[in-house]
């Protein structure tokens, strides 16, 4: 395999496991330092970089997609867990009150949140252009 073809491909596997890292960090650190931040960045980032991450994970699992798709199937899958919050079975509500749970189902639905998704998606769009095909 020529050395350009192999670097593309390290790109292509490392890039997204980066964004996970750093989306995942800035997302929880916007919820647990958000008073230093402006109102809007703290209410509205943790949302967004949830999307991302999960962006990012799909880009990972589905290789043979295009971006524009895998965005569009985070944002999907973004806007069933939060509409999933307008459902409250015991077994659920326990899992959401574990940390884990809570961080990847949410607690209460909010329409706005959805904006969030999309930017967070259209985001992950962007960055995973950047990366050469190949």
């Amino acid at each position: 395999m020529p050395r350009s073809i192999a670097r593309i491909s390290i790109w292509k596997k490392a890039v997204p496991l980066l964004v996970i890292i750093l989306s995942s960090f800035l997302g929880i650190a916007s919820r647990k330092f958000g008073y230093i931040l402006p109102p809007f960045l703290a209410k509205y980032t943790g949302d967004t970089m949830w999307a991302l991450a999960f962006c990012a994970l799909f880009r990972m699992l589905f290789t043979r997609q295009r971006n524009w798709e895998i965005a569009i199937i985070a944002f999907d899958f973004s806007c069933l867990i939060e509409l999933s919050q307008l459902w409250h079975p015991v077994w659920l509500d326990r899992i959401r009150s574990t940390v884990f749970g809570g961080l990847l189902f949410g607690f209460g639905f909010r329409y706005i949140d959805l904006f969030c998704y999309a930017a967070g998606c259209v985001l992950g769009l962007f960055i995973f252009s950047l990366i050469p095909e190949g």
